[in-house]
């Protein structure tokens, strides 16, 4: 692969005439700018990212950072993302942060090493640490989900589904369809995601009048298999459950694939309720109701919110909250 200098001495020109007529920028003659070109093209001349990164001063890429590459919520934000970013030709790199806060800093230091400019951070739980290094790097960075620190100074963007409101939803939906026994299967409440659920399900029980005690909590890793065990576990119990709030799909979803393996009626046994809506949710056998959370949406305007940082230069913090909504299918509706 050539490049500018090589040119130029085919050329008999200067490397700076050269660089004029491969950029279409300042002055070069016609007759130059056709003599550069065809000889660019014989020698199959491309242009390096890197000396596009040291003129522009720009990487043209983001970081998104995931928790689980396994869970297809992250597809439709990663795709309204996307098409914000190819309008202003940026790339996206995945980044795979296993649920883990020191992957979590590993990445935001990443970014302040100039992989990119500018990071989508999905955290399950967004805490003084992680957010201590989101505003120290002085990189332009949205979360998604809701985070304002207490001294008000916040160098970031975050854009959010209401998810305590959405199993508020799911909670009093299944009240409404007359459940009384209702458990709820989440993650670990240390962690800001998994804690606003349960207090999502724990005050919508509370404001209806009904008696909750721990053995109606159960808790998982938002992945199938813990949806199973926490039916297995639930079933080896009494006062079974006539309605599942579960936290995600996936485990709402492990929590069908159990009881459809030990001939547990849904939802006339046991009714269940997920939160995502994937599109794991519309064909499961059977149909998952679940809780719309506006994953492209969340994507596009995270996206968003990225470009006007980096290309407009805004410095102010924005936030945009987006609401939850309900889809009702068979494992919650009454025959």
């Amino acid at each position: 692969m050539s490049n500018i200098y090589e040119i130029a001495e085919k050329v008999g020109l200067s490397p700076s005439t050269v660089a004029r007529a491969l950029s279409g920028k300042g002055y070069c003659s016609k007759e130059s700018r056709e003599k550069v070109l065809k000889a660019a093209q014989e020698m199959n001349y491309t242009p390096t990212h890197a000396a596009k990164t040291l003129k522009n001063k720009r990487t043209e890429k983001i970081l998104f950072c995931i928790p689980d590459i396994y869970n297809p919520f992250y597809f439709g934000m990663i795709k309204g993302a996307n098409d914000i970013f190819e309008k202003h030709g940026y790339y996206t790199l995945l980044c795979y942060t296993k649920h883990n806060i020191k992957e979590e800093l590993r990445m935001i230091e990443t970014l302040r090493e100039k992989y990119g400019d500018g990071m989508i951070l999905v955290s399950f739980n967004f805490c003084e640490t992680n957010i201590k290094a989101v505003n120290e790097s002085g990189m332009p960075i949205v979360l998604t989900n809701r985070y304002d620190s207490p001294h008000g100074n916040d160098n970031f963007d975050y854009v959010y589904v209401d998810t305590y409101k959405g199993i508020q939803l799911a909670t009093r939906h299944l009240i409404e369809q007359g459940h009384d026994r209702i458990a709820f299967i989440g993650g670990n409440i240390k962690e800001q995601t998994s804690l606003e659920r349960f207090k999502g399900w724990k005050d919508e029980m509370d404001r209806s009048g009904m008696k909750i005690d721990d053995r109606q909590v159960y808790v998982g890793d938002y992945t199938m298999d813990s949806g199973y065990a926490c039916a297995e576990l639930m079933m080896t119990r009494s006062n079974i459950p006539t309605g599942i709030v579960c936290a995600n799909d996936l485990m709402a979803i492990g929590f069908i694939r159990y009881c459809n393996e030990h001939k547990i009626r849904i939802p006339d046994d046991i009714s269940v309720v997920g939160m995502d809506n994937t599109d794991l949710a519309a064909n499961i056998s059977p149909g998952l109701t679940s809780i719309i959370m506006r994953q492209e949406e969340i994507g596009r305007n995270a996206a968003t919110l990225l470009m006007e940082r980096i290309l407009d230069g805004r410095t102010y913090k924005k936030t945009i909250r987006l609401e939850p909504q309900l889809v009702v299918r068979e494992s919650s509706r009454k025959k």
